[in-house]
């Protein structure tokens, strides 16, 4: 999967989601990325729910497509105030 496919796969799934998604270090191993996700779906949940919402929103995909995903979630006030 392009990295193209899983910022789509990630924003169809997660109400208002923004992701960036890329090989992390400069890898061009398809199935090895690197996301971050910053939705306001996120409030209210712990940091393994919030990746388990990225997991749902990519299905099948994360076992069969993706080996490896670095994986960074906020919600719109802790990415503000990390950047």
């Amino acid at each position: 999967m392009t990295p193209e496919d899983v910022k789509r796969l990630i924003e169809e799934g997660i109400e208002d989601a923004e992701a960036t998604v890329t090989h992390p270090r400069g890898e061009h191993d398809d199935d090895h990325l690197a996301a971050v996700v910053v939705s306001p779906a996120f409030e209210g949940e712990s940091l393994v729910q919030q990746h388990q919402l990225v997991y749902d929103a990519l299905g099948e995909h994360m076992t069969r497509d993706i080996h490896a995903l670095e994986l960074k979630t906020y919600t719109p006030d802790e990415y503000e105030d990390k950047n």
